[in-house]
């Protein structure tokens, strides 16, 4: 597709990225992990698992960008770039899951707040606020944190896991100087609170995707005035916009032209609109030229049913 170099080189420099920051994430998992055990620290322990669903989305992501670059072939027309959006969703599902455990363990808590080793915790968690403040210097550094629905996902994980460090912290310090049992459990709700939500906005967008909805970045309505007001079209009809994956959107649609349009003149005109549409973030199109003898109804969107098979659309 000729026009995609930008595409690759953010591609490679993602997938680095959320290599490193997999590494690093994982790494301090096991730490907060042991150390949540040891210190008997729920805020600890509900960040471990906090941290263990980066490292899986890190993973995934690193994953979904390595099968990503598998080529298109008979059988997937388009690769394995949905792959990707899966992978955002399964993320997604697995966050509400862990939040709605935290949840469960608090309110076990709340009732009968266990000792806590304040001190272990408070080192434990200052460590993971670091850390997570270096991951997500290298991810706004090196990455596309905002196009990229893969990198984005990851991004946010690392975002609330450092808001789930500070409650930690918080909660540490709260204990040590008042003896506040109760800090533990509130910081690991406030935690799971935060884990929920972006599970939730994970997992919508990834559904988004994969029910071939409209593209954020579109507008829909620009899109089909470019067309319209493109010369040479006379009417715009079947209009499809999906995403195949993040930042790579599609298009197709059936165009009215004048009967006596060349070959060249119609070439030149589809180099045109793809240019216009390249700006309005459409980075594959495919339009179907007709005359107006050519049967349609003439609304914009598709209103082709699942016909009974042996039965044709277009008599």
């Amino acid at each position: 597709m000729g026009h995609d170099h930008g595409h690759d080189h953010t591609h490679g420099a993602n997938k680095k990225i959320l290599m490193i920051s997999f590494i690093i994430i994982t790494g301090y998992m096991f730490v907060e992990a042991i150390g949540g055990f040891v210190t008997n620290s729920l805020a600890l322990l509900s960040d471990a698992g906090h941290m263990l669903s980066d490292s899986i989305s890190l993973g995934v992501a690193v994953l979904a960008f390595t099968l990503g670059e598998k080529a298109a072939n008979y059988s997937k027309t388009y690769g394995y770039k949905r792959f990707e959006i899966l992978a955002a969703v399964l993320n997604g599902v697995t966050l509400v899951l862990i939040a709605i455990y935290i949840f469960y363990e608090a309110i076990q808590r709340f009732q009968n707040p266990p000792e806590v080793a304040s001190t272990g915790m408070l080192i434990i968690a200052s460590i993971g606020l670091v850390v997570n403040i270096i991951v997500a210097w290298i991810m706004i550094r090196g990455g596309d944190v905002e196009e990229n629905l893969n990198m984005r996902g990851a991004y946010l994980h690392v975002i609330s896991d450092m808001l789930g460090s500070i409650g930690a912290i918080i909660a540490a310090l709260l204990i040590l100087f008042f003896d506040w049992g109760w800090a533990d459990p509130l910081a690991s709700v406030i935690v799971a609170a935060l884990v929920l939500r972006s599970g939730y906005y994970v997992t919508k967008s990834g559904l988004h995707i994969l029910m071939e909805g409209a593209p954020q970045n579109v507008d829909v309505d620009k899109v089909i005035q470019t067309l319209q007001n493109t010369q040479g079209i006379q009417a715009v009809h079947d209009l499809h916009i999906w995403s195949i994956t993040s930042g790579l959107n599609a298009l197709s649609c059936h165009a009215v032209v004048a009967d006596q349009m060349s070959i060249a003149e119609s070439e030149q005109m589809l180099r045109q609109i793809e240019h216009d549409l390249e700006h309005q973030n459409i980075h594959h199109m495919t339009i179907q030229l007709e005359t107006s003898a050519h049967l349609h109804d003439n609304s914009i969107l598709c209103k082709v049913k699942g016909e009974a098979p042996g039965h044709h659309h277009h008599h």
